[in-house]
């Protein structure tokens, strides 16, 4: 039996919407710790990580909104799933904006650095994520996570993984891009990053795709961590998101991803983030989540 630990991080500061910081309370109304516990594991313990709210902090450089808040959250979480890894447990993560990624990774890459190792990233969304403070058309964080592992953007952020970037370039792929700035095109271009769109799983297929990404993910690594933000699913199937683009992931092709990061039996951690609650319907994709979750935590069909 297998045992995780389930991080909530209630922050909405990298985002341009208010709202995401209530994702992480609508995904356990959905019956996360319930379906956890169907498939066998054990919960050994639930954090919360509060946020300040933006009305208490000032935005800072606008290139960057809330870097101070952002990064001291981030700091918090690294240690915090750095430690359950230390403890034997797989971390989940529940957010708020997309720049809690930076937390969770750095912790799970500072773990396996310490033992030799480097880890693959599997990043769903329907943005890539890579812009800087230099590239970004908004300022807002939740568009830089990627970059920041990479080993660019703000330096303090990039720190967190310790000496060197939490990432390798030849190890992450992203799935599902179908809107991506002008400034993200030339960082995946420059740095080799592989970029699946949309266009791409249409005429290859996504199985295909997926398939490529998670050897890509898994080519001299320790194992995978999935980073899904749920606009990388077409908003007919995931209203409550605040960065909707249509043309995206459809519920199956969704869970196929998550079932073939789940077939390795090499998954790092698992992390679900940009659910905004105030936009949903019904809990609608709050009930996703927790459906992409358990597949991703080795639910099948038979």
């Amino acid at each position: 039996m297998r045992s995780i630990v389930i991080g909530n991080v209630h922050m909405d500061l990298g985002a341009g919407r208010r709202g995401v910081d209530m994702g992480p309370s609508a995904i356990h109304v959905a019956g996360l710790k319930a379906g956890v516990e169907e498939l066998g594991l054990t919960v050994a313990e639930t954090f919360a990580l509060r946020v300040r709210s933006q009305e208490m902090l000032d935005v800072g450089d606008e290139r960057a909104r809330f870097l101070p808040e952002i990064l001291q959250v981030c700091g918090r979480l690294a240690d915090r799933v750095e430690a359950a890894m230390e403890a034997g447990h797989l971390p989940i993560v529940l957010g708020g904006d997309h720049s809690v990624a930076i937390g969770t990774i750095s912790g799970i890459s500072r773990y396996w650095k310490k033992r030799g190792k480097r880890i693959g990233v599997l990043w769903v969304d329907a943005h890539t994520d890579i812009n800087t403070p230099e590239t970004s058309p908004t300022g807002n964080i939740h568009g830089m996570p990627l970059a920041v592992l990479l080993g660019h953007g703000p330096p303090e952020l990039v720190a967190l993984a310790g000496d060197t970037p939490a990432l390798d370039p030849r190890n992450v792929c992203v799935m599902g891009a179908r809107d991506v700035d002008a400034g993200e095109r030339a960082f995946v271009k420059e740095h080799g990053l592989r970029v699946y769109s949309m266009s791409e799983l249409d005429e290859r297929g996504t199985a295909l795709c997926a398939r490529e990404a998670v050897e890509r993910c898994l080519d001299g690594t320790v194992g995978i961590h999935l980073s899904f933000d749920l606009d990388g699913v077409d908003p007919q199937h995931a209203p409550g998101v605040g960065t909707a683009v249509g043309g995206g992931l459809d519920l199956r092709e969704s869970h196929l991803i998550c079932e073939k990061v789940a077939a390795t039996g090499k998954v790092l951690g698992v992390e679900m983030v940009e659910l905004n609650p105030v936009l949903d319907e019904a809990n609608r994709t709050g009930r996703l989540a927790v459906w992409l979750l358990l597949s991703a935590l080795g639910k099948t069909i038979l």
